[in-house]
Parts: C-alpha cells; sequence; structure tokens
C-alpha cells in the first residue's frame, strides 16, 4: 500500500512494529539493515507526526472466562447526535465507537464481564439515550479476522 509521505524504510519499520511492538530498535535495524539510531529517529518521527499513536496490549476477551462482546448499530435523531457519544464515550463497557455513514448512526462495540453487566448497559445507557430512533445489538460469537490498525 503506497502511504504519501513514508518511504519504504518508515514502512518497513511500520510493518515489524505492527506485528511486534515489543521489538526492539536493534532487531528491526538488522532485519532492515539500517542501524538501531537510525531506527529510533525514525520511529521517533513517525510518532512526532503522529502516524504512530500508541503502543498497548490487545486482550483478547474470547479468552476470558464469561467475557462477553456485543456490537450496537445505534441511530439517533441529528441534534442528539453528539449528546449520544458523549454519554457512550463515559461508559466503561463500551470499548469503541465509530460514525458511520449517515447522519446520525454509529457503530458501537461492548466488552462486558457478564450477562448482567451488558443488561444493564442495555437498559440503563443505550435505551435511555436522547433521541435515539433505533438500536439493533449483535453479540459476537467468535473472532474470524480482527485486525487492529492500518496494515500497509
Amino acid at each position: 500500500m503506497f502511504l504519501e509521505g513514508l518511504d519504504e524504510l518508515d514502512q518497513k519499520i511500520l510493518e515489524r512494529l505492527i506485528k511486534n511492538a515489543r521489538m526492539s530498535y536493534s532487531q528491526i535495524g538488522e532485519e532492515i539493515g539500517i542501524s538501531r539510531v537510525a531506527v529510533k529517529m525514525r520511529v521517533q518521527a513517525l510518532e512526532k507526526r503522529g502516524i504512530i499513536e500508541e503502543y498497548t496490549t490487545i486482550v483478547n476477551p474470547d479468552k476470558i472466562s464469561g467475557a462477553l462482546s456485543y456490537y450496537f448499530e445505534i441511530e439517533t435523531k441529528p441534534n442528539t447526535l453528539e449528546q449520544v457519544i458523549e454519554i457512550l464515550e463515559k461508559n466503561e463497557t463500551i470499548t469503541q465507537i465509530y460514525r458511520t455513514t449517515g447522519s446520525s448512526h454509529l457503530h458501537v462495540h461492548a466488552v462486558a464481564s457478564s450477562n448482567e453487566e451488558m443488561e444493564d448497559l442495555i437498559q440503563n445507557t443505550l435505551d435511555k439515550l436522547p433521541g435515539l430512533e433505533s438500536c439493533r445489538s449483535y453479540m459476537i460469537v467468535s473472532r474470524i479476522k480482527d485486525i487492529k490498525g492500518l496494515r500497509l
């Protein structure tokens, strides 16, 4: 994939960090043929430009006993969309919020530790959203392909 502003070395560095964010600068340098210091400088430049936003640990909810993953398709009245987003952002059960096509559509992911926690989210948060037009929920039974971030 061509990304404007990224040369071949930056792309190679990103490919390795996407696969393993714990890879050392030395390891990356050995694989792509530049020094550890050059890798470090390039990574810092990518961070400064906002291309690399963060390094994180991703916990697989499928591997935690009792964890439930759901996604919701939410439609609100246009004049309440920003208020709805603020409410959803504050809820710890909600892990991701995406605005989709249409003026007031949201795609929301949630992970709960139990049926009771998910029921609480639905009854006390989602059902009470201002301007709610519709809310469809879907339980995720298995992850087939789950790519985080951009693939180069």
